[in-house]
């Protein structure tokens, strides 16, 4: 393999980071979502810039290849609340990441490097633990946090998919999270 690296998002990858979002989900999800929401799937270097710009994006790449991406950031309240609505007590210390790798540089370790790097991110601003949200019929992603030690914590959400219920899940887990070989 490439070398591989993590390292933060600068405003000359955004383009690429659009891009990645709107063909990986395509690709991905085309399983998940039907075939008008994917098509319609817009524009979003604007969001990504300002993303980018506010010091949320981690990128993965692999040699001069751009191939994954991670978002990172303290968790919105609605983003832990639980089913009741109530907060847990480490609510304040609770940071939220949303990881996509490109399929066909899937299974090279991009997403572990993303979490690993993500997870010292939010441990160096003080957090404690980390959530995400995925689709609960998707088993590689629910598998990739899984071997993380991410585990459901029992929270649902649906969401309107162009008029087709989307479940996800909500993973949590702590953030001492090592890199193997």
């Amino acid at each position: 393999m490439a070398d591989a690296a993590v390292r933060a998002a600068t405003p000359d990858d955004v383009q690429e980071i659009a891009r990645l979002h709107r063909d990986t989900w395509r690709t991905a999800y085309r399983n998940l979502l039907p075939e008008e929401v994917l098509g319609g799937l817009g524009d979003t270097t604007q969001a990504w810039a300002e993303a980018v710009e506010e010091g949320q994006v981690l990128v993965a790449t692999e040699g001069n290849h751009l191939v994954g991406y991670c978002v990172v950031g303290q968790a919105p309240a609605d983003e832990v609340a639980r089913a009741d609505g109530t907060l847990p007590a480490d609510a304040a210390t609770t940071g939220l990441v949303s990881i996509l790798v490109e399929p066909r540089w899937g299974r090279r370790g991009h997403g572990g490097r993303l979490l690993a790097t993500a997870a010292g991110t939010l441990r160096d601003k003080g957090n404690t633990r980390g959530v995400a949200w995925v689709p609960e019929a998707d088993p590689a992603s629910t598998g990739f946090y899984a071997k993380a030690g991410w585990e459901s914590d029992g929270t649902v959400r649906t969401l309107d998919a162009g008029g087709r219920p989307l479940r996800e899940i909500r993973v949590s887990g702590g953030l001492t999270l090592l890199l193997a070989d």
